[in-house]
């Protein structure tokens, strides 16, 4: 290929992603301030270079389609990508992934290392055409087309129909993917139920929230944001119910966002007398208006310009955080629509009527470990209790076991007390080999008293001997309140 026919067909390709890049942040003009924000840029310049930004990459796109410009266009298309990957290596340095934007509406994910590897892709296009149209820019597109044959015009008309048939399937196939994932969902939800039942399960695996946002028992931080309706929402209104409110951080150009809000009103109406779902929408009032009416929303809340996101240290959608009634950060943030769904699912598990109330003074009860020795149920340091009530001869049980061993060899200096309520056998008990303190309950009084219907369920005991978190039913949950309750936080767990 001579130095012109390169200039002219990778100057195309530039010229097609950073036209449609420049287009589609456009398009969306608040996404596009989010985006810039949650790369570091300082808040007072975020409007500013969320404007500048499109409107560079539409003049480099102009740039490339003429020959005259060519080289100037190819140089500012390199040194895009250079300042693109240089925010996306810093915020990746900083253990932040936020949506990169890079095509708006279009397309919004969170960024990594194969964002990285896709700038590096385009920047080795971009040094090409820089090499080859400082020898020989070309013809322009419209002049090189003059010049064709009827025959020649035809094949291409040809090659832009393949094209745009390969790209229409392309996008069936991410349609098809999501779906495919929602169905393994499902397929996950129904191995769980097996093994609530005691039917075991080869492999299963745990679901843990990474310790991202504020740390839990943290105070949450108070607010006073627009409702969609126009009405001034806060914290405390919201907290009124004395229901645990659950703040899902959302933004209209989102993807994954727009295939969890059917789920999240489903939330609202179902949940409503266990637990406050609100939706905090980085769109603009009109856009979330839309929102709301088309999948019967509830309540959501107007953070156009990410203040209460930043608050919460939410740099990605989609992603939540629960708060307590009492007002303190009640989980890590959920980052992504699994472990959104996760955090839901521990919360709404336990029936209502199960489990003694939150703040309730723990049943006085004798404890003895194998062989025979007491064990107290508060702990003697201070720390908050994780009280698992545990049957060696339970399936779940013994799914859930190598996690649990793993947490008790990498378990944090802060970490909460584990205290394991085996009711059955003692030489079985003590072959799990838990490093924990192990009291055996082979008549299961203790879990009668905590009004505990089965195994594997916990709860959480404060260091003042009160119950400080309703029944915790199921793996999965008992997993994340252990990695996520500190013991210096013993209100982190969320009341009902």
């Amino acid at each position: 290929m001579t130095a012109a026919a390169f200039s002219l067909v990778s100057g195309l390709v530039l010229a097609a992603v950073f036209g449609t890049a420049a287009l589609a942040k456009v398009s969306d003009l608040a996404g596009t301030r989010r985006a810039v924000r949650e790369f570091g840029a300082p808040a007072v310049l975020a409007p500013v270079l969320s404007l500048v930004l499109p409107f560079a990459e539409l003049a480099v796109t102009i740039a490339l389609l003429l020959p005259a410009t060519r080289t100037a266009g190819a140089a500012g298309a390199l040194g895009l990508l250079a300042v693109f990957s240089f925010a996306i290596a810093a915020s990746l340095r900083r253990g932040k992934a936020p949506d990169c934007h890079c095509f708006g509406q279009l397309h919004s994910a969170p960024t990594g290392w194969r964002t990285l590897v896709r700038n590096g892709c385009l920047g080795v296009i971009a040094a090409g055409t820089l090499v080859a149209s400082r020898r020989d820019a070309g013809p322009s597109p419209w002049g090189w087309l003059t010049g064709r044959s009827a025959a020649e015009l035809g094949l291409i008309v040809g090659l832009l129909a393949v094209t745009a048939f390969v790209t229409s399937g392309g996008l069936a196939l991410v349609s098809l993917t999501r779906a495919y994932g929602r169905v393994l969902l499902r397929l996950e939800a129904t191995e769980r139920a097996l093994l609530d039942a005691g039917i075991q399960i080869d492999d299963p695996t745990a679901v843990s929230m990474s310790e991202l946002g504020l740390d839990p028992g943290t105070p949450a931080p108070t607010f006073e944001v627009k409702g969609s309706g126009g009405d001034a929402v806060t914290l405390t209104r919201l907290l009124a119910p004395e229901l645990p409110l659950l703040l899902v951080f959302t933004s209209p150009g989102c993807g994954p966002c727009h295939a969890l809000l059917p789920t999240i009103a489903d939330w609202q109406h179902e949940h409503a007398d266990r637990l406050t779902v609100a939706v905090a929408c980085a769109g603009e009032t009109e856009a979330i208006g839309e929102q709301k009416a088309e999948h019967g929303l509830g309540l959501m809340l107007v953070d156009t310009d990410g203040t209460l996101a930043e608050a919460f240290l939410a740099t990605g959608t989609p992603s939540a955080v629960l708060i307590a009634p009492d007002g303190t950060i009640a989980s890590y943030l959920a980052a992504g629509s699994d472990e959104i769904e996760s955090l839901v699912e521990s919360l709404v598990a336990t029936p209502a009527d199960e489990g003694l109330p939150v703040g309730s003074p723990a049943p006085s009860l004798e404890l003895r470990a194998p062989g025979g020795a007491l064990v107290p149920l508060v702990d003697p340091l201070g720390k908050s209790t994780v009280v698992l009530f545990w049957n060696p001869g339970c399936g779940y049980c013994q799914s859930l076991l190598p996690a649990l061993l793993e947490w008790e060899r990498e378990r944090h200096f802060s970490s909460p007390r584990l205290l394991v309520v085996s009711s059955g056998e003692e030489q079985e008990t003590v072959a799990d080999g838990f490093r924990s303190t192990v009291v055996v309950d082979p008549d299961f009084e203790v879990g009668r008293a905590f009004e505990v219907g089965g195994t594997p369920m916990a709860v959480v005991v404060d260091a003042d001997g009160k119950v400080a978190s309703p029944l915790i039913a199921g793996g999965d949950a008992v997993l994340a309140q252990l990695r996520g309750l500190r013991a210096s936080a013993p209100t982190a767990s969320v009341p009902r």
